[in-house]
C-alpha cells in the first residue's frame, strides 16, 4: 500500500508517498513529493496517486487478461462455450451459497443443476435457494438493460420467494448485523437514500472507471449499504458479475476456500472508508483466478 516517507536534509524534513509493486517481474517504486508539511487532502492525494499507478500496473494486465479471453473463446466451439459456461455457474453457485452457509458440497450442487438429483439430508431451504440462484445467474447475463434499483428488487425477489417470500425484494426495515466483523450497516432509515445515491453514482462512473474496478467498487459498495435482511453477499457478486461480463471481461468466482481474505479486505474497507483496499485485493484475486491469460502478449 501507500506508504509516507520522511527524509531529513539538514534541519529539513520532506515528505514523500511512496508505492512499490512488481512489473514485468521487476520492482517498481513510484514516489510523489509532499512537501515540507504532509497536506491535509492527503488521502484524495493517495487515491489520485494510486490511480496512476494502477493505470501503469493494473489497468494494462487486466486489459490483456480481457483480450486474451477474448481471442480464446473465439477459437472455442459453441459447445465448448456453453460448457464452460455451466462449469462456471456451478462453481460459482456452489461457492456464493457456501460463503453465505448453505450445507451442499460442490459435487451434490453440480448433481443437483446438471441431473436433477436432490441430495438426501440437505435442508430444502438450501436446495431450492441453490436451483433459483441458478436460474438468477443465466437470467443476469440475458439482462441486456442498465442496472437500476426495481431490476436488483427483482433479481432478490427471485433468489428468495421460494424460501424466504416475507424479504423477497424487500429493502429492509429493520437494523441488521454482521457476525464477526466491526462494520455495522446503515440504520434502515437511511437505506433508501443510499440506495439512489448508488444508482447516480453507478450511472455517472459506469463509462469511466475500468470495469474491473467498477465490478469491484459495485460489488463494495452495494454490500455496504446491506439493503436487504438476508442476501446482499449474494447479490453484490451477481452485480460484481454483470459488471464484467457486460465489458467483456471474464466473471470471477470467490471461491469458499478464500473467503477469509475476501472477508478482511471488505471489512477493512468498510471501517476504515478506503475503498481501494477492497479494490487492490479484487485485483490481485482477479490476477491469480486468470493468470494464464497474463502470460500471453497480445497482437
Amino acid at each position: 500500500m501507500v506508504e509516507i516517507r520522511e527524509r531529513k536534509t539538514g534541519n529539513n524534513t520532506y515528505y514523500y508517498l511512496e508505492h512499490s509493486f512488481r512489473l514485468n517481474g521487476k520492482v517498481v517504486k513510484k514516489e510523489l513529493y509532499l512537501g515540507k508539511q504532509i497536506p491535509k487532502n492527503i488521502e484524495s492525494i493517495k487515491a489520485k496517486f494510486l490511480r496512476e499507478v494502477y493505470n501503469q500496473k493494473w489497468y494494462v494486465l487486466l486489459d490483456r487478461i480481457k483480450a486474451n479471453y477474448k481471442k480464446d473463446m473465439r477459437s472455442a466451439t459453441v459447445s465448448e462455450k456453453e460448457k464452460e459456461l455451466e462449469t462456471f455457474m456451478i462453481k460459482f453457485t456452489y461457492d456464493t451459497q457456501r460463503i453465505e452457509g448453505s450445507t451442499l458440497n460442490l459435487k451434490e450442487t453440480a448433481n443437483l443443476l446438471q441431473h436433477g438429483i436432490t441430495p438426501s439430508n440437505r435442508p430444502s431451504r438450501d436446495v431450492k435457494e441453490t436451483e433459483a440462484h441458478s436460474k438468477l445467474f443465466y437470467e443476469m447475463l440475458d439482462h441486456k438493460k442498465e442496472l437500476n434499483l426495481q431490476t436488483v428488487l427483482d433479481w432478490h425477489y427471485l433468489l428468495f420467494k421460494d424460501t424466504k417470500p416475507d424479504i423477497a425484494g424487500k429493502v429492509r426495515t429493520r437494523q441488521v448485523l454482521i457476525a464477526a466483523t466491526k462494520f455495522v450497516p446503515p440504520n434502515p432509515a437511511a437505506v433508501p437514500a443510499e440506495l439512489n445515491d448508488f444508482f447516480k453514482w453507478y450511472n455517472k462512473n459506469k463509462d469511466k472507471i475500468h470495469p474491473v474496478e467498477l465490478a469491484a467498487l459495485v460489488h463494495l459498495k452495494f454490500v455496504t449499504i446491506h439493503p436487504f435482511v438476508d442476501g446482499n453477499g449474494r447479490m453484490s457478486r451477481l452485480l460484481m458479475n454483470f459488471v464484467l461480463n457486460r465489458h467483456g471481461y471474464p466473471m470471477l468466482n470467490i471461491p469458499y476456500v478464500n473467503r477469509a481474505g475476501y472477508y478482511t479486505s471488505l471489512e477493512r474497507a468498510q471501517v476504515k472508508r478506503n475503498d481501494l483496499v477492497f479494490v487492490l485485493w479484487f485485483f490481485r484475486r482477479y490476477e491469480k483466478e486468470y493468470g494464464k491469460y497474463t502470460k500471453i502478449q497480445t497482437t
